[in-house]
């Protein structure tokens, strides 16, 4: 498949063609969802498809196709991508200049222990199930949520730089979500072990104790109280922080948002941003984590990425076009949702880095504050800079004592304000995997982290 792609690139006539790439994807997957005992969705899925993109100036053509690739489909689509990228580049101001793309010829496999693939889908269905059972641990319990997923995904890529690609990438996920009910109280209660790895992590799971403790969670927050609302000294877990890495800073740190100026950190690079205690990194080289991969979207190795580093700015997540128009690296963050959508710059697994204080003692130290635990969702303001993060529960610090379990808050502000008022980070990561779109759409699979953290937010819900 190579070889044809290669030879079809190669071949490329048109001399206003500055650069061009093919990238052909097969995608498998299996979901598995039992609710109440009931075995409510499973799918086994394929799709697959190719796509190819042609620079003519500053303008991009695309064409994708979901027919099985042949020498002929190879050269229609470029055909069809050359002559949409001609009819743009009519309104081009200047070339973007692509020399410095290096070539790369790779095949890298995933290594792991167990490939889903291997795995029955009774096995799956089993485990699913005994999830399911794990969470009956009390009447209170009235509605049970356990679902299983696995992903793979094989990549071709070959571009007109001279690189030769291809590679997969295994995800498996495991989720429990118990709700539980009293009187007229109703609140619920979710745990996730999931990463870029193989059936492994689901042999590795103790399902008594993973669906019990989860559904002991959500028993506990029958008697949550509102929590307080106001600026407050706010302890994030790790969890909360990552949830604020990705939503303070990551978004606005998205090269493309940048080169358009719709980001309020345009022009930051080398501005004191927050406390010297700030460092936040994107990384997607790390090992079995959902937003890891060898290659993005355009054949760009992954990388680590310091985008603040001891409370100065340092740089922006990046595309191959992006880079060029700023004069920098690509970072290897172009990133689409599959071969029918566009390429955007895309977060990996994105996190505050550790400092020197240990959790305990962070709460400690801590007179009057609130204790948030467990990340729920959140939105930013990629223009203006601020932030809205949602939280399952948290507990009311008082003299440096965790008393009051609360529920349901929301923690809220401007970035660059919030930052400034980090004085304490702890000296352990914790990472989350999960999904992000851009804007309402093109999911990506990402990570999230980050160690406890305190700092001055906005509180509120209940």
């Amino acid at each position: 498949m190579l070889d044809m792609m290669t030879k079809v690139i190669q071949e490329i006539p048109e001399k206003d063609v500055s650069f061009a790439d093919m990238r052909q994807e097969s995608h498998a997957s299996t979901q598995i969802m039992v609710v109440n005992g009931d075995l409510r969705r499973f799918s086994e899925a394929t799709k697959g498809g190719t796509v190819a993109r042609v620079l003519v100036g500053e303008c991009w053509g695309m064409s994708s196709t979901s027919e099985s690739l042949s020498l002929d489909i190879c050269k229609t689509l470029l055909h069809d991508a050359t002559k949409s990228a001609k009819a743009n580049a009519r309104f081009s101001r200047k070339p973007l200049d692509f020399s410095g793309v290096q070539p790369i010829e790779q095949t890298l496999w995933q290594k792991c222990k167990v490939d889903p693939a291997d795995v029955s889908t009774e096995e799956k269905l089993e485990f699913v199930m005994a999830l399911d059972k794990s969470l009956q641990t009390d009447d209170r319990i009235v509605n049970r949520n356990s679902v299983y997923t696995d992903t793979k995904k094989i990549f071709h890529l070959v571009n007109t730089a001279g690189s030769k690609l291809e590679w997969d990438e295994i995800r498996t996920r495991a989720v429990v979500q118990p709700v539980a009910r009293e009187g007229n109280k109703m609140q619920f209660n979710y745990d996730i072990r999931g990463g870029k790895t193989g059936y492994e992590l689901v042999q590795a799971i103790d399902i008594e104790p993973f669906g019990a403790d989860c559904a002991k969670g959500a028993l506990e927050l029958l008697s949550a109280e509102k929590p307080p609302s106001g600026k407050l000294t706010v302890i994030a877990d790790g969890d909360n922080s990552g949830l604020i890495a990705h939503e303070v800073c990551g978004h606005a740190s998205e090269a493309d948002e940048v080169v358009k100026k719709r980001s309020f950190l345009t022009d930051m690079v080398g501005v004191k941003v927050g406390t010297d205690l700030v460092t936040m990194v994107d990384d997607g080289t790390l090992k079995e984590y959902a937003g890891s991969y060898p290659f993005d979207s355009e054949g760009t190795p992954s990388s680590r990425t310091v985008i603040m580093e001891n409370g100065v700015f340092k740089g922006y997540m990046h595309t191959i076009e992006t880079a060029s128009l700023m004069g920098v690296s690509p970072t290897g963050n172009g990133r689409a949702q599959d071969y029918n959508r566009r390429i955007f710059a895309r977060m990996t697994n994105t996190f505050f880095d550790v400092g020197d204080w240990k959790d305990e003692d962070i709460i400690a130290d801590t007179k009057d504050g609130l204790y948030v635990v467990k990340s729920l969702s959140g939105m930013e303001d990629v223009v203006g800079g601020g932030v809205q993060c949602s939280a399952l529960k948290g507990y009311i610090i008082k003299n440096g004592e965790l008393t009051q379990l609360v529920r349901s808050m929301t923690l809220a502000g401007k970035v660059l304000e919030i930052l400034k008022t980090v004085d304490a980070v702890g000296n352990k990561l914790q990472f989350s995997g999960g999904s992000c779109g851009k804007g309402e759409e093109d999911y990506i699979p990402v990570t999230s982290g980050g160690p406890h953290m305190r700092m001055e937010m906005v509180v509120g819900g209940g």
